[in-house]
This record gives structure tokens, C-alpha cells and sequence, in this order.
């Protein structure tokens, strides 16, 4: 039977399966196995010697090579998926159907359709459904995000974002499945909205249908614009995006070791010819104004730093103790799959195309 209060564990010791410890599989179980409120007490793999190094690490974990076995331990409650994209959906969808809650690493899964119907079994069972969307748990991140909604941007004109690196090139899916989740959650949260219309272009150069390079273009409601690139044979690791508002603008260089955040006062100011200042969009007529450049300081906030992996590992089991909606929910995952769904039409037919389909 199931323990008692499985949809919400107060008090309790969160039990938790890790499954797949290829690439990232080993990070996830090395902070699961530190959170508080939780234990790490199965790993799942099925490549004994992975388990048998990560069961060296972890030897209080009992180590499995079929899923099903992770299903039946009725011990088990929570569930962390760190598998191939294409076994996210029927993975998640069985231990959702166990009543065990799940994490599931980027993107959540293949389709929208997918989405929503792990969404509507969550909801249904009142149960944990959480995507690794990491970066929203970067302090650098949540910084920028509370410059743009305390104001201190401005209106937010555009932003874009280098996702680029050499190597780690992937048959399963292409760079942007790969690359593009991370920059896409980020604008998501950033501007509190999805996108609703992608143009993108891609290029395949290593594997026949696979691109490598992808360039997308992305409108924002509010006729907010957004650039990302993202490239796996790039020469250099970039990790960098930049917000334009008409105040202020700022840059996030996650590669940067001390200089993370760059906060610029700088902008395009209208101004009245009669010298009185004018807030962008109060003029009457062409006439009436012209364009002065602002440059002021240039500011590198202190950012009190935690890995973000662990504090997203925290917030799955603190969200599944309180019964509180994790803030990367199946709903900002939805989100992000949509976006890819709009790019993966575009690539094809090489135009833009909503990110929603209506009938």
C-alpha cells in the first residue's frame, strides 16, 4: 500500500528512485543524496557497471537494472528521471500511474500532447510533476528576473542568447532539443509568458538530419522580441544573454567566474526640443522630439551563489513534503515544448508558425 499522505509527505522522509545515470544521471544522484527531508534508496540503470560506480558513492541505495522494479517498491515515493527524450513520456506517464511522484530532466517530453497528459494525470492523482529546468534555479538568473519585474529595465524591448560550445554532439536529438530548453525556460520565466510565434533556421553539417547549428527567432507578447543561437561546434563555450529595456539593459555570462551579471545604465532617451523630457511613446509628433544616447555606470552586483542543481533537487522534495507547486511544473515544461514544437514546423517549412495550433 501506499504510505500514508503520499501527495503530501509532511514530516515525513521523502523516499527516491534515480533512474538513468548516463551524462547527467550521476549530478542528480549526487545532490539528491544530500537534500534534506529526502533519501536516495534506489539507483536504476541498465549498465551494471554505472550502478556499481554510482553504488559505490551512494552504497546505502539499492541498485536495480529493470525499471519495473523501481515501480513495484511501494517504499519508493518520488521518482527522478535522467533518460534518453525519447523515454520521458511513457516513463513518467507509468510512475505517475504508480502514484509516485517525478522529476524529469529536459525537456519534459517529445510533444505538447505528451505534456498535457502527464499534467492532467498529475493533477488528477495530486501529484509532484517537476521538469529540470536548472537554470531557473541560478541565483545569477533570479536576479536578472527581479530586475526586470521590479521595473528597474524599463520597458523590455528584446533580449537574445548564446548558447554555443564544441562537442557533446547527440544522435537522438538535435542541438536545439539539446541546447535550446535552457534558454527558452529562462525567457519564459524571465517575461512571464511564452512565446507565440517561432522562425528558425538550422543547419546540418556532421549527421545527415540532425542540425547542428539553429538560429530562432522568437515574438514575446507585448511585441517583446528574443534571439537565441545555439551550436555545438562553436570554438568557444558561450553562455551568455543579454535583456534591452529602455532604461537599462543587462548581460548574463554564466561563464564568467566574477563577473556574472553586467547591469548597464545605458539606453536611447526622447526628449522634447523644448528640453523638457518626454517618456518614450509621449510625443505628438516626429518633429516634437529627438533621440539623445545615455551612458551612465556600469554595476557588477554580488550574487550569493548556490549550485542550482541542488537547490532544484531541494525544491522537488521540499514541494512534495509541503504539497506546494513546483516552480518548474509540468506547466512551464508545456511551455518550453511548445516553443520547440513551433521551431521543429519552422525548420521545416521555413517560415514562422504559432506556437499554439488551433483547430
Amino acid at each position: 500500500m501506499d504510505r500514508p499522505g503520499r501527495a503530501g509527505l509532511r514530516g515525513m522522509t521523502v523516499r527516491i528512485a534515480q533512474v538513468g545515470l548516463g551524462y547527467w544521471g550521476p549530478n542528480l544522484a549526487r545532490n539528491l543524496a544530500a537534500v534534506e527531508g529526502g533519501e536516495l534508496t534506489v539507483l536504476c540503470d541498465n549498465d551494471r557497471s554505472r550502478l556499481e560506480r554510482m553504488g559505490r558513492q551512494i552504497p546505502g541505495a539499492r541498485q536495480v537494472t529493470e525499471f519495473e522494479a523501481v515501480l513495484d517498491d511501494e517504499s519508493v515515493d518520488a521518482v527522478v528521471l535522467a533518460t534518453p527524450v525519447e523515454t520521458h513520456y511513457p516513463l513518467a506517464r507509468q510512475t505517475l500511474e504508480a502514484g509516485k511522484h517525478v522529476l524529469i530532466e529536459k525537456p519534459l517530453a517529445r510533444t505538447s500532447a505528451e505534456c498535457e497528459d502527464l499534467i492532467r494525470l498529475a493533477d488528477a492523482r495530486d501529484l509532484r510533476l517537476m521538469v529540470g529546468h536548472v537554470f531557473i534555479y541560478n541565483a545569477a538568473v533570479q536576479r536578472v528576473k527581479e530586475y526586470i519585474d521590479s521595473g528597474e529595465l524599463g520597458e523590455i524591448y528584446y533580449a537574445y542568447s548564446q548558447r554555443l560550445n564544441l562537442g557533446q554532439l547527440r544522435s537522438d536529438v538535435n542541438a536545439m532539443w539539446n541546447f535550446a530548453p535552457h534558454d527558452l525556460s529562462i525567457l519564459c520565466h524571465w517575461l512571464n509568458a511564452e512565446p507565440s510565434r517561432v522562425m528558425a533556421s538550422g543547419h546540418s553539417y556532421i549527421q545527415p538530419g540532425i542540425e547542428d547549428v539553429v538560429f530562432l527567432n522568437l515574438e514575446f507578447p507585448g511585441e517583446v522580441g528574443a534571439h537565441v543561437h545555439i551550436s555545438w561546434l562553436d570554438p568557444l563555450k558561450v553562455r551568455r544573454m543579454t535583456v534591452v529595456g529602455s532604461e537599462k539593459m543587462v548581460v548574463y555570462d554564466d561563464v564568467s567566474a566574477d563577473a556574472k551579471i553586467m547591469l548597464y545604465d545605458k539606453g536611447v532617451t526622447k526628449q522634447l526640443n523644448d528640453g523638457s523630457g518626454a517618456s518614450l511613446g509621449s510625443y505628438r509628433t516626429f518633429g516634437e522630439f529627438q533621440l539623445l544616447l545615455r551612458a551612465g555606470d556600469v554595476v557588477i552586483p554580488k550574487v550569493e551563489f548556490t549550485e542550482p542543481l541542488k537547490l532544484e533537487c531541494q525544491h522537488f522534495v521540499d514541494c512534495i513534503r509541503s504539497g506546494q507547486t513546483p516552480r518548474t511544473d509540468g506547466r512551464q515544461g508545456l511551455q518550453v515544448v511548445r516553443a520547440l514544437e513551433a521551431a521543429d514546423r519552422s525548420l521545416a517549412s521555413r517560415r514562422a508558425e504559432p506556437t499554439r495550433i488551433v483547430a
